[in-house]
């Protein structure tokens, strides 16, 4: 009696396979191409902020420094908006990663209050300005996002904020942290303090005509004070 050799292939509605992979591989090279002209158009928008120093370029500036169109631009972006909060994204992205190589590495500090120290002055030290450099993602947007869209702020801000809250657990495990504080609440007001202060250009100097610059020295010893116990 021969063996009978069954037909069926699945439900009757259901895709052939080579349709299927030539669907996948369709849409793996569309999203592909979207990726790169979305890219185009945030290194655009990038060089833009570094000739003039400011955020006040236009879509069309953007546009016109991609080589793309601007239909292009909208098919990705709902505005100039959502193009710079991309951008302020991508950055405090990179900056938490940043953080969690520092203070995760091989060569990382094994103390929790060391590790959160050394956030907090890579912290301090990546969202500081340089010479000639305003940030203006950080100096300019970030204060006018504050106040129209803090929801926006608060998401942009979760890679850092995880990181640092995770740091200041470590702190509180090793009873580093002063009694009454949240560990999560303590590492916002860390992370709040630090950017805010990276930003500034001078330090307060009453001693002196020429103002000091605020350095990670004393950025860190005045948020350690704040919520590290008392001896």
């Amino acid at each position: 009696m021969k063996p009978e050799i069954s037909l069926d292939t699945g439900p009757a509605d259901s895709e052939p396979t080579w349709k299927q992979r030539a669907v996948e591989r369709s849409t793996r090279v569309a999203k592909q191409r979207a990726e790169q002209r979305v890219q185009r158009f945030l290194d655009a928008a990038q060089e833009l902020m570094a000739d003039k120093g400011t955020t006040d370029f236009t879509v069309q500036e953007v546009v016109d420094r991609s080589g793309q169109s601007l239909r292009s631009f909208y098919q990705h972006f709902d505005g100039k908006h959502e193009l710079l909060l991309a951008l302020f994204e991508d950055a405090l992205r990179r900056t938490g990663d940043a953080l969690r190589a520092a203070t995760s590495g091989p060569g990382a500090a094994e103390a929790p209050v060391a590790r959160l120290e050394a956030a907090t002055r890579l912290l301090f030290a990546m969202c500081r300005p340089g010479p000639g450099d305003l940030h203006p993602l950080f100096s300019e947007f970030a204060p006018q996002l504050l106040l129209t869209h803090p929801d926006e702020v608060r998401l942009a801000h979760a890679p850092v904020l995880g990181i640092l809250a995770a740091l200041m657990e470590g702190v509180d495990a090793a009873g580093g942290l002063r009694s009454g504080m949240r560990p999560r609440r303590a590492a916002a007001m860390l992370m709040q303090t630090t950017m805010f202060l990276s930003q500034s250009a001078i330090g307060v100097n009453p001693d002196g005509p020429a103002p000091r610059p605020l350095d990670a020295d004393e950025v860190w010893a005045f948020c350690s004070g704040g919520f590290g116990t008392r001896t």
